[in-house]
């Protein structure tokens, strides 16, 4: 089984990383909004439940001491599998949002678990330059798992709903995420190699909880931290605004200041071709940066990611009907989105998380990311409810100036020897 070439699981494991944090961040949204769900308590509770991919570092060690990494991702891909279907079923109970939250919930952190364990084995497997190798492959079936879900499963809900009803058509989904996690976990079953870890325990829980404290002591003695962590925050603030108020909006009434798209539309334009257009950002991104450097182009791939949030108010001022017009916009939005996310994702690299425990402190960097999304999240459904989408989305962008205005001045740590160097000083100053 070691001898399996990656090829035949690198692609599944990362599109089976994707597709429960997709679900959770935008199926969920628009199935509860069909069964009736107001968007603030939509907005709140399915921010909420994205807690454990910001948590997940706290947890991690624990996973070097018990089995292999490559149980835990079968695991975590079976009991997200059957959670799925438990989502299913509870749907027809009478109070179904308090169970399918609770249950969704668990599903976070056996998502965020299978996060951790994936990435593991994915650098446990693979040398430097295979790592390299596969790093599109990852990237492309992390996004197929975004195009299956916001595309695909979003689209076959609009199909249904006129046949077999709302509420039938949202367990057929369900039921559809829990046959294809199953699929994966049995698939991976079969192909993942075993990685290193043999399953044998090789440190005790309270070492194991020494070395995350001491990651975590030289992760914030780090030069400059608390202005990076602030600039992570913000930098995706406005997305943390809008990303569950969009698909809401989308689908809401015209007379409600919405868009009036239907299901099939949504997962066409917002699920399919945002996807693609995401890609093509991120791919041309890449160069740019290569070519003028990361410290001459944060500012305005800033610009770049957060301006085109406001297509979203001026669709809710003019509310367009042209489909081509909406799907122009979405596109645009997405290709921004994928530009210049990319900028922070080698920020977080290249500044915050190297030195001597580069993976580790990458992890909490994407962490507070996370965080930056989910607290503005978890509000945004009120705000929208109490000033309606046209203010709501004009309003959104306030939070993208002062991220505006820390790309362009915040300090650049000089080279990666240098980061290096002062990391490992300030590591020997602690352990003494």
């Amino acid at each position: 089984m070691n001898k399996t070439k990656p090829v035949q699981w690198v692609p599944s494991l990362y599109f089976a990383m994707g597709l429960p944090f997709v679900i959770l961040n935008m199926v969920v949204v628009l199935m509860f909004r069909g069964l009736g769900i107001s968007d603030t308590k939509i907005a709140f509770w399915t921010s909420l439940i994205m807690l454990p991919w910001t948590l997940k570092p706290l947890w991690s060690p624990l996973l070097e001491m018990y089995k292999t990494k490559k149980f835990f991702v079968v695991l975590t891909q079976l009991t997200t599998g059957v959670l799925f279907g438990l989502v299913a079923m509870s749907l027809r109970l009478p109070d179904f949002f308090d169970y399918t939250i609770a249950i969704l919930a668990v599903v976070a952190f056996s998502g965020a678990t299978h996060d951790v364990a994936a990435d593991g084995v994915y650098m446990n497997l693979l040398d430097t330059n295979r790592q390299a190798e596969y790093i599109g492959w990852q990237g492309a079936f992390y996004n197929l798992a975004k195009v299956t879900a916001t595309g695909g499963l979003v689209y076959l809900a609009g199909a249904l709903k006129a046949s077999v009803g709302t509420l039938n058509t949202w367990m057929i989904i369900m039921s559809c995420c829990s046959v294809l996690m199953l699929l994966l976990g049995i698939y991976h079953i079969r192909v993942l190699p075993v990685d290193k870890q043999t399953g044998k325990v090789t440190t005790t829980y309270r070492e194991s909880m020494c070395d995350l404290w001491e990651v975590i002591q030289s992760f914030f003695a780090k030069k400059y931290i608390w202005l990076y962590i602030l600039f992570i925050i913000l930098y995706r603030f406005a997305e943390g605004f809008v990303i569950k108020i969009v698909p809401l909006f989308l689908a809401a009434p015209v007379e409600n200041q919405g868009l009036g798209l239907t299901e099939q539309e949504i997962g066409l334009y917002y699920g399919s071709f945002g996807a693609g257009a995401f890609i093509l950002g991120s791919f041309l991104s890449g160069y740019y940066i290569a070519r003028f450097g990361l410290r001459k182009t944060l500012f305005s791939l800033c610009l770049i990611f957060n301006i085109p949030f406001a297509v979203y108010a001026l669709f809710a001022i003019y509310q367009p009907t042209s489909l081509f017009l909406i799907g122009s916009g979405i596109v645009l939005e997405y290709f921004g989105y994928g530009f210049g996310f990319v900028g922070l994702i080698l920020f977080m690299m290249q500044q915050v998380a190297a030195g001597k425990h580069q993976m580790a402190h990458y992890a909490f960097a994407s962490g507070i990311m996370n965080l930056g999304v989910m607290l503005p999240g978890m509000i945004s459904g009120y705000l929208s409810d109490m000033t309606g989408y046209r203010e709501f989305f004009m309003l959104a962008l306030l939070p993208a100036i002062p991220a505006f205005l820390l790309a362009y001045f915040i300090p650049f740590r000089e080279t990666p020897a240098e980061q290096a160097e002062e990391d490992e000083e300030k590591d020997s100053v602690l352990a003494n």
